[in-house]
């Protein structure tokens, strides 16, 4: 099923606007909440900790090799 989500994404104008629209939806809720947390516990926003969940991690063969 997730085979066939991401080949109506490549083949549908009308699936990848859809998609598109969710996905900046969603980000847009994320940032919020994370803004709100910080104010809530007076916190300074940091980057990389607010966004940590989103980060994918470089496996270890690439890191050895400087990829």
């Amino acid at each position: 099923m997730l085979t066939q989500a991401f080949s109506a994404l490549r083949a549908s104008l009308g699936a990848r606007s859809y998609y598109d629209r969710q996905r900046a939806r969603e980000i847009g809720y994320n940032l919020v909440g994370i803004l709100h947390g910080c104010l809530k516990t007076r916190t300074l926003y940091g980057e990389a900790i607010a966004w940590s969940h989103h980060a994918t991690p470089v496996p270890l063969d690439q890191t050895a090799r400087g990829v």
